[in-house]
């Protein structure tokens, strides 16, 4: 089953105006910039009706529910600024309900960043990439995964991942893959840079898998 890219399918209640919670982006616009470089943030012609694809979120601190997020519609961006990032105020999976502020809207995966981050108060970093090498390996890799009949951005994905977590798959892993969501890759770790190299280690295998084909 494939879903279209980038369409916002929760109930969204956006107050367009600066974010006005104090952050220091350098950490999480570094760490996109990277994972863009490798192709798994962007926007390509042949791909997903040439529509953006991929994000990434840092929570605001440890004790915080709340995140900051890349924009909807921001993949073509190599280096992002302020006003490409948007801070999920309150989130309720459960209910398939966002609030957020900022100068642009929450990207579509939101839903799915805010039911990892409640998850589990130790994780402070979520990154969806885009890899077809990890997502048509998965299998081969054994990576933890939401079956193809989950559409992305929902209340049953917000359901899935709870399962995962629940029974165990993503404790060591800290990754899986959305089998009904094209390419769809999600890593999380307590910091930006253990997501980030959860993500790239997958990469390497997934490659390292191709190329002995």
């Amino acid at each position: 089953m494939k879903n279209q890219e980038g369409v916002i399918k929760y109930s969204l209640e956006h107050v367009q105006q600066p974010i006005n919670e104090p952050c220091s982006l350098s950490e999480i616009n570094a760490w996109r910039t990277v994972i863009f470089r490798l192709g798994l943030i962007g926007q390509d012609p042949d791909r997903y009706d040439n529509l953006g694809f991929g994000n990434i979120s840092q929570r605001l601190n440890p004790q915080s529910s709340r995140f900051i997020i890349s924009g909807s519609q921001t993949g073509l961006i190599e280096h992002l600024n302020p006003e490409h990032y948007c801070l999920i105020v309150e989130a309720d999976p459960r209910k398939n309900r966002i609030e957020s502020q900022g100068l642009i809207k929450p990207s579509s995966e939101s839903l799915t960043h805010a039911s990892i981050y409640a998850l589990d108060s130790h994780i402070q970093a979520v990154i969806h990439g885009h890899s077809p090498e990890i997502w048509k390996h998965t299998v081969a890799l054994n990576l933890p995964h939401i079956a193809a009949d989950i559409p992305y951005g929902t209340v049953d994905m917000a359901i899935a991942v709870e399962q995962l977590f629940q029974a165990g798959n993503l404790g060591q892993t800290k990754l899986f893959t959305m089998l009904g969501h094209e390419d769809g890759v999600v890593a999380f770790g307590g910091n930006m840079q253990e997501a980030a190299g959860v993500l790239i280690k997958y990469l390497s295998l997934a490659i390292g898998i191709e190329q002995s084909l």
